[in-house]
């Protein structure tokens, strides 16, 4: 078992009664973009980053823990779609805009020689 704490639990062969095995510490960055990904959802302190603060769940503004979720995503696909649609678009309209643009220059040239 894993505490809001961060203190892991399990009860060894032979005994009966769960004993603390160790104790899970967080990190945070100053500026966490400064991150380098190795890959595998892994990432390595750099200089742009800062130094490591490290610290239990729980305390000093560090989250808590809970045992048996998993993480969602951030991202809404559907509306991550629709903005790239609507992109798509704004796009597709802004080249016709300059194609017709350099079309009437293109006219207004032959008309003047």
């Amino acid at each position: 078992a894993v505490s809001k704490g961060g203190q892991v639990q399990a009860v060894r062969a032979g005994q009966t009664e769960a004993e603390v095995v160790g104790q899970i510490e967080l990190a945070s960055f100053v500026n966490e973009a400064g991150l380098n990904a190795i890959g595998d959802n892994l990432l390595m302190e750099t200089a742009a980053s800062g130094p490591a603060n490290v610290g239990a769940p729980g305390i000093d503004g560090f989250g808590n823990l809970l045992q048996g979720y998993t993480e969602a995503s951030n991202v809404d696909a559907v509306t991550e779609i629709t903005a790239l649609i609507v992109a798509q678009r704004a796009y597709e309209m802004n080249s016709k805009v300059i194609s017709a643009a350099d079309e009437m220059l293109q006219a207004a040239n032959s008309v003047k020689s």
